[in-house]
């Protein structure tokens, strides 16, 4: 038939046609041309491997992965605490592909049934905002667009912190109105009122200067952990792509350019706790710290303060030497002892360092976590630095002054005193501050105004804090000529070093990991080793001598580090 005489013919016809828009998608799509770069250059270079040298050749001219997907579920911290960990997704080469995930966890692990409660309340609403809005509104964007992609998530919590306001404030409203109602008994005249005119001929009274009020706490958004969680995965997902390690591409995102040096913060290491939580009359020194001279390797550092621990623990054991006693060691490695005074624990880690040689004062030094706010008693406007012993703010100036009279190794007292108490931030100062720094917490008060005599800042990554946030605060603190400590969270569940990453490549003086103990608070310690002998390999290494002399050798006379580490 016609038909099956045309057939070959129209065959034909389509494959010309085929031809003609092959030819045209190749030629505007720069196809020829870049085949023939590739193979001239691969006749010139004739690598070993010929295939891998074409894929990377394309590689580097595939379209930016975008991301495709987020996927949220609930995982178990360290200590227990249910949070939220984001894995993010993109389009590599045509192809879906995990790129990475993160965990950010909430300030606080609950602690009882109600709490506890309240805490999957928070974690189910993380994940429905990463599963139904995070997704869509990322969905396309180039994780390597970090500051962009941190703004609009900082946009949407900031427009749900305004709302949530505006709720809990009509609800105290209303809750003021009720109670107003509520008040209908009716006020009974005072009989003392007849004896107003007469004078007592008792003693007068001595009025005593008033405790300040606490200042009202900042509202925490538990579910903002989903927030600071995408921004981390989006940063691992963005040093991924550049094929550089984390901390070098934080680095990068803070300077604006590939970075040249590093210097790897000092590692802050609890030896010992005898805070309100510890079985003894002692409440003030809820963390004791080991912080070795600037230049020593983080490996050294990890090795004395384990040595410095097993020989604490023998003189423990010796009958209650000095009226101290090893209580238990926690999770993560840190000994928490009974004591009755605060000279008991600071004796102990002095006889330590003299039965092993360590020149206290010269190559390590000591700082003291006092957290001082957690040990108000606001009936009596005093605290508690022992059960049953109060003291005022002022009293308590003499208490700090005494031990670092007594004991010149210790550098650096974290939360003193409350926020509120400014005067007496200023007063102790004053008293210790040529010898000694004073560091304030500002995890929950990131934009509270300066104390006066403050020397450091202390901040954890957590909740809604976006990658870009820790970059602008750290931008912030620096420019004041003061030290930046980045502390840990006893619930972080990342066992992939990330923290020592962020660590390291934000060019922080100092990190504090916790104790010595505990596979995901080691695996903290081993990434910052690992960095330090990466860079050390790489000739990328150098010492920080200006900003980590403000908070020990300036301070304390120690002589000036050497451009090397020194020798163990």
């Amino acid at each position: 038939s016609t038909s099956a005489l045309s057939s070959p013919r129209l065959e034909e016809m389509d494959i010309h046609k085929m031809r003609i828009a092959a030819a045209e998608f190749y030629r505007r799509n720069g196809v020829p041309a870049i085949i023939e770069r590739a193979l001239n250059e691969l006749f010139l270079r004739q690598p070993a491997d010929v295939h891998g040298y074409l894929a990377n050749f394309f590689l580097e001219l595939s379209t930016p992965p975008r991301i495709s997907d987020l996927r949220g579920r609930e995982v178990f911290s360290e200590n227990g605490q249910l949070i939220v960990e984001v894995e993010v997704f993109s389009i590599v080469c045509n192809k879906e592909k995990s790129m990475s995930s993160a965990a950010v966890v909430s300030h606080f692990a609950p602690v009882g049934t109600e709490e506890s409660q309240r805490n999957s309340d928070h974690v189910e609403t993380a994940l429905q905002w990463i599963h139904e809005l995070f997704r869509k509104l990322l969905l396309n964007q180039n994780p390597c667009d970090q500051a962009e992609i941190d703004q609009m998530l900082s946009d949407f919590f900031r427009s749900y912190h305004e709302e949530e306001k505006a709720r809990r404030d009509k609800l105290k409203a209303e809750a003021s109105e009720l109670e107003a109602a509520a008040r209908t008994t009716p006020v009974m005249p005072s009989k003392e009122k007849k004896s107003a005119g007469k004078v007592s001929g008792k003693k007068s009274v001595v009025v005593e200067k008033q405790f300040p009020p606490p200042e009202p706490p900042e509202p925490l958004l538990l579910e903002g952990m989903a927030v600071g969680s995408v921004s981390l995965a989006v940063a691992k997902s963005g040093a991924k792509i550049k094929g550089m390690p984390l901390y070098k591409y934080i680095s990068a995102l803070k300077n604006q350019k590939d970075p040249t040096h590093f210097h790897v913060p000092v590692p802050w290491i609890t030896l010992l706790s005898c805070g309100k939580k510890s079985p003894g009359k002692l409440c003030l020194l809820e963390e004791i710290i080991l912080i070795s001279k600037v230049g020593h390797p983080v490996k050294q550092s990890v090795t004395l303060a384990c040595e410095l621990q097993k020989e604490m623990m023998r003189l423990m054991s010796m009958s209650g030497k000095g009226g101290i006693t090893l209580s238990s060691v926690s999770h993560n490695g840190v000994l928490t002892a009974s004591c009755e005074r605060p000279d008991q624990p600071l004796d102990l880690i002095t006889n330590a360092c003299t039965n092993l040689k360590v020149p206290l004062g010269v190559h390590v030094f000591l700082a003291l976590n006092c957290a001082a706010p957690k040990l108000v008693d606001y009936s009596k406007g005093k605290y508690e630095v022992a059960t049953g012993g109060l003291k005022s703010p002022d009293e308590l100036i003499e208490v700090y002054n005494n031990l670092i009279s007594k004991y010149p190794a210790v550098v650096a007292v974290i939360d003193p005193f409350r926020r509120e108490e400014a005067e007496q931030w200023k007063k102790l100062s004053d008293r210790i501050g040529i010898s000694c720094s004073l560091l304030s917490d500002i995890t929950h008060k990131a934009q509270a105004p300066a104390l006066p005599g403050v020397h450091g800042y202390v901040f954890r990554h957590a909740n809604e804090t976006t990658v870009s946030d820790i970059i602008h605060a750290t931008f912030c603190y620096q420019g004041t000529r003061c030290s930046v400590v980045m502390d840990t969270m006893l619930s972080e569940s990342s066992s992939d070093g990330s923290f020592a990453d962020l660590a390291v490549g934000l060019g922080l003086d100092y990190v504090k990991l916790g104790g010595l103990g505990g596979a995901e608070t080691m695996a903290k310690y081993n990434r910052l080793i690992s960095i330090e002998e990466e860079l050390a390999q790489q000739g990328l290494l150098e010492w920080k001598n200006e900003n980590l002399l403000r908070l020990i050798s300036h301070l304390c006379n120690v002589p000036l580090p050497h451009e090397t580490p020194d020798e163990p």
